[in-house]
């Protein structure tokens, strides 16, 4: 399926990406039989692409090669979007002390390419084809799918191309980037053709629906949940979004059970050509350990409130951290032996070290990589499908846990839930939003605890936290709530949307902007570590062919919707 992809190279890039096939590639004009022209291409075929290259845009894939574009490495080279917004709001580690030098132009080459040369121009080549055969349902899914894709896509550049992208057989090989605003209109239409397509009859139905399994009344509430984040997203600049987001949720149509979460399933069956396991867990599960930094932020919330989601979050390799409940050693935990810097004393933030054998990393830190691979914490079972923490400190490798079993979320019922919760607290309506709150906490933890379920792979599950463990915890959070002021009881919403959405990065980003809540987030541990991303840099290849498209100033650069004056308190 990942072939499809490669019959045309889009205008995108400007000059840089004109049209091709598999007969003609600058030297090479040997045909590749792997490869697929339009006229040769199954609709079946496309549909698969587009559905799996989406799912690569938030995560990217530590072994899949994109036209020789996907890579691992960094912070957010073919990381992925989920990726790069867990950094930024502590969910991950992110690693370095100044935010233009961890996210630079040439960074987001990859998820460009992935989105408009691999998702956009399979649904132009497919959708036609589709037409005309009666394949209605194809052309549904391809529909919500670019509208979900593009409203990203503003969410982390601003304004992008849109109206004229794809256009190379019209002439238009520098295409102008649409403003934010006008996209995001742009989809509600499409969501709602798509909404039309779900519910008509099709001459034939998808091979594979990756998503639903052809369950369209499903595909149906997930498209109006996907109207309910966009009316939110844009609440502080549309009068109307509030009164727009309720008419959904009085209709009743939409994602309130965990059994309609619109969700991509990682099958595991394979490591290799193609590697079907989550792709957190191909880059985190190695011969030589974890691959990837904890964050200290996230990990020491959650185990000093007793969360039932900590071991299935974390997998702990080491009973102690450097510091913590052992001494010292400057060659495993370099900054066991510093002192925190003042702002973290002024504003009583932990450094370095956490207890209970919880090793990650504070954020920004950019110390080089010790010898700490089978020490430090790694991805527990939940959602990449790790190992589950029974406190066997064991070391992790390719063959522990669930062998990547996973899943990546994007629109859940929990996550509604919190999305009500917000509405209701700009609205006023305190008890309504802790209502809605904590039955996001409720349902986040059933579906975290369920997720264990055929995954323990040999783990000891009497460490599963108890109903009583459950329980108590939900009744702390909503004390917490009652017992804080206004900007209280925002942090503990904040914090539980956080801790909710570990996995999916592009929510809490988009929170965090909307409403610079938790005011309680790990700064930097640079005290001036430049400004907060606001949004991203144009990738650099679009800058330097397109000459329809010039550079931001700075990532201080709000996107449409973000009005906050300042961006985000933290750092």
């Amino acid at each position: 399926m990942k072939n499809i992809r490669n019959y045309v190279a889009l205008a995108v890039f400007g000059g840089m990406l004109a049209f091709t096939s598999c007969e003609t590639t600058e030297l090479d004009i040997t045909a590749d039989p792997n490869d697929l022209t339009p006229d040769q291409a199954s609709v079946d075929f496309f549909l698969n692409s587009i559905q799996e290259d989406f799912v690569r845009e938030f995560e990217g894939d530590a072994d899949f090669d994109f036209n020789d574009n996907w890579q691992s490495g960094g912070n957010t080279d073919g990381d992925g979007l989920n990726e790069l917004g867990m950094e930024l709001t502590r969910i991950v580690n992110m690693s370095g002390r100044n935010y233009t030098s961890v996210y630079q132009d040439s960074d987001m080459d990859d998820e460009w390419i992935n989105a408009y040369r691999g998702v956009l121009a399979d649904i132009r080549a497919m959708t036609p084809l589709a037409l005309e055969a009666d394949q209605i349902h194809h052309v549904a899914i391809a529909q919500f799918i670019e509208a979900y894709l593009m409203i990203t896509l503003v969410d982390f550049f601003g304004d992008v191309p849109y109206s004229e992208a794809l256009k190379a057989d019209e002439g238009i090989f520098n295409p102008v980037a649409d403003p934010g605003a006008s996209i995001y209109d742009a989809m509600l239409v499409l969501i709602d053709e798509a909404i039309a397509n779900f519910n008509a009859p099709a001459g034939t139905e998808p091979a594979l629906d990756f998503f639903y399994a052809g369950d369209y009344e499903k595909w149906v509430r997930a498209a109006n949940t996907l109207k309910m984040k966009i009316y939110l997203q844009r609440r502080l600049v549309d009068p109307n979004a509030i009164a727009s987001f309720n008419a959904i949720v009085a209709g009743g149509n939409y994602i309130q059970d965990t059994a309609d979460d619109f969700q991509w399933n990682w099958p595991a069956t394979s490591a290799t050509q193609p590697d079907t396991r989550h792709p957190r867990f191909g880059i985190s599960y190695q011969n030589s350990g974890a691959n990837e930094y904890m964050s200290n932020w996230l990990m020491n919330l959650m185990d000093t409130s007793d969360d039932p989601r900590l071991r299935y979050y974390f997998f702990r390799q080491a009973p102690a951290v450097p510091g913590a409940e052992i001494a010292p050693d400057e060659q495993t935990l370099n900054c066991s032996l510093e002192g925190p810097p003042q702002h973290y004393i002024d504003g009583g933030f932990t450094f370095c070290w956490l207890n209970n054998g919880y090793w990650g990393r504070d954020h920004g830190d950019a110390d080089g990589i010790p010898p700490d691979g089978l020490l430090r914490a790694a991805y527990g079972t939940y959602p990449i499908g790790g190992q589950f923490d029974d406190d066997s400190f064991s070391e992790i490798s390719p063959l522990t846990g669930a062998g990547g079993a996973g899943i990546t979320t994007f629109l859940t019922a929990y996550g509604v839930d919190f999305m009500q919760a917000e509405v209701a607290m700009v609205s006023g309506d305190i008890p309504g939003a802790k209502a809605e709150m904590l039955s996001g906490v409720t349902k986040s933890i059933a579906k975290v605890q369920a997720f264990l379920i055929g995954r323990e792979n040999g783990a000891d599950t009497s460490f599963e936290p108890s109903p009583a463990d459950v329980s108590t915890y939900i009744n702390d959070v909503s004390i917490d709530f009652d017992d804080g002021d206004t900007d209280g009881k925002w942090n503990v919403l904040a914090e539980q949307h956080f801790i909710a959405h570990f996995g999916n990065g592009v929510d809490p980003y988009n929170f965090y902007r909307r409403n610079d809540y938790p005011r309680t987030l790990q700064p930097n541990l640079e005290a001036s570590p430049d400004q907060f991303i606001r949004s991203m840099y144009y990738p650099s290849d679009l800058v330097n062919t397109n000459s329809s498209i010039s550079q931001k100033a700075t990532q201080t650069v709000p996107v449409f919707w973000d009005t906050n004056a300042n961006g985000p308190t933290a750092n």
